[in-house]
């Protein structure tokens, strides 16, 4: 069994197309077609299922699946720890982090000194929901994630905080509301919101129901560029966000931020590894610049500077 057929395999999973999936690893359709044969037949078990096209995995395919993303996770750590051993040359390879949309407007306050301090490292980031972070870790498809430390779903992990969400209104210059907002009198605006599924909704529909109200937006977004596209289009709807997103997209033209009432802080936010040994060289690095950042000290400054406009 030769680690390039494990590739194929990951490729193939990945793509769920021969051509495609030939074309990532840079060979032919055949040769990539042969060289998973050949594993099966070293494995003495059917790994693709086969039609006329890709069909998918049998369960022993998908077990080894598993195992090939583990034993080239372990090569590459084997790969990064060498490198570190040897120095001079400084950290290489490929940072994989994965992120849920509400925390990706502020993952760039790592990648950004972390790329500045380990120049030879490639960042790649992915904006994912709390459960495909929980798999992506567990499947050595991910280094590291920025996620809801508080979620349940979040197993076999180590955390290491960031910082709280914090809520404010962003609301149209010439309205009424000033000082604070209660979260009643939020839910009674003409709002954008995140989708029902989305944690972070769900968190602010707490917080609504807590004040007794519910909050029936008149646009809904899956991402935190839809939802700020239209604040900033129409200058008459409002919306609660998290102050980290203010490091992303700012406030638009025509609209002020008002703090909300109740909860001083949100759920934590923060980076979670896969809790295993050793611990991916690439992700320890990340972990030594988060501590050195302080992304808590600089939203809130970001948060301040905006409320005092």
């Amino acid at each position: 069994m030769l680690l390039r057929q494990l590739e194929y395999l990951v490729a193939l999973a990945r793509e769920r197309h021969f051509a495609r999936a030939a074309a990532a690893c840079y060979v032919s359709q055949p040769s990539l077609s042969a060289a998973i044969r050949k594993l099966e037949h070293e494995l003495d078990v059917p790994i693709v299922r086969r039609g006329r096209r890709y069909e998918g995995l049998t369960p022993e395919g998908e077990r080894v699946l598993a195992w090939a993303h583990r034993i080239l996770a372990e090569r590459d750590a084997l790969e990064q720890e060498l490198a570190a051993l040897r120095g001079g040359g400084g950290l290489s390879g490929t940072l994989r982090m994965g992120a849920i949309p509400t925390a990706l407007t502020a993952a760039s306050l790592l990648t950004t000194p972390f790329c500045d301090r380990h120049a030879g490292v490639r960042v790649t980031v992915e904006s994912l929901s709390s459960r495909e972070i929980t798999d992506r870790l567990g499947e050595f498809e991910l280094d590291v994630a920025m996620t809801y430390l508080d979620d349940d779903t979040l197993l076999h992990v180590r955390k290491y905080p960031l910082y709280e969400e914090r809520y404010v209104l962003i609301t149209p210059e010439g309205g009424d509301l000033r000082g604070t907002a209660r979260w009643a009198q939020a839910a009674a605006l003409p709002l954008c919101l995140l989708a029902p599924r989305m944690r972070n909704r769900q968190i602010m529909d707490e917080c609504f129901a807590a004040d007794g109200a519910t909050a029936s937006p008149v646009v809904e977004s899956d991402t935190v560029a839809g939802l700020y596209a239209h604040l900033a289009a129409s200058g008459r709807w409002s919306s609660v966000i998290s102050h980290a997103w203010l490091h992303m997209f700012g406030v638009p033209e025509g609209l002020r931020v008002v703090p909300m009432e109740g909860p001083a802080h949100g759920p934590r936010v923060g980076l979670v590894v896969a809790d295993r040994d050793p611990e991916s060289v690439l992700a320890g690095a990340l972990l030594e610049v988060a501590r050195q950042a302080r992304v808590r000290d600089a939203l809130d400054e970001l948060l301040t500077s905006y409320l005092g406009r």
